[in-house]
């Protein structure tokens, strides 16, 4: 791993051991770097603000589940490896998740889904996505962010299984027929 990740990974560490006592709206950037015991300097040369750092880390997310969808697993298996990892980082995300303003990782988290999904849409069918695709995948990705914060707020009692089965199965039919092809 390299100094700039590790970097970027301690100030993660630090923003999880300070959710521990406070919610993410009161923390502030002195918290995060006086817990990291780095400078604001630092912070600011890797994050615009502490709501970047927690998107950053939902990409972290990202790499290790759905961007592997439909290249090295199913999209179930896929969903299932982000849930996993969410349940795993429960505080984080439980705290992340709280937060639904400007900047917040329900906003954030909605535009990576919808253009990765976007990408597997155009390569599978070789075409750009038609108003109606745009429009079901869209209502998708919305629905989908939606009950993966309810998940995550209601105590992430649902299975990681269970819950990816039922994302699937609430794919609308167009939806599925592109993202479920072998």
């Amino acid at each position: 791993m390299q100094a700039y990740d590790k970097t970027k990974y301690r100030f993660a560490h630090a923003i999880i051991e300070v959710m521990k006592h406070e919610p993410l709206e009161k923390i502030t950037v002195k918290d995060i770097v006086k817990k990291a015991g780095l400078t604001r300097q630092t912070f600011y040369r890797y994050f615009k603000d502490k709501y970047d750092l927690v998107n950053w880390y939902f990409d972290v997310l990202a790499q290790k589940s759905f961007k592997q969808m439909g290249v090295q697993c199913t999209l179930q298996e896929g969903l299932e490896k982000q849930f996993t990892f969410i349940k795993e980082e429960k505080l984080f995300f439980t705290q992340a998740f709280l937060y639904g303003k400007q900047n917040s990782l329900f906003n954030y988290a909605y535009d990576c889904i919808l253009h990765f999904y976007e990408g597997i849409i155009v390569k599978k069918s070789g075409q750009p996505l038609d108003g109606n695709l745009r429009f079901l995948l869209r209502m998708y990705c919305h629905a989908s962010i939606y009950m993966t914060a309810e998940w995550v707020r209601s105590g992430m009692r649902m299975s990681c299984k269970e819950l990816s089965s039922l994302l699937i199965e609430a794919l609308p039919t167009a939806l599925a027929a592109i993202l479920l092809e072998g």
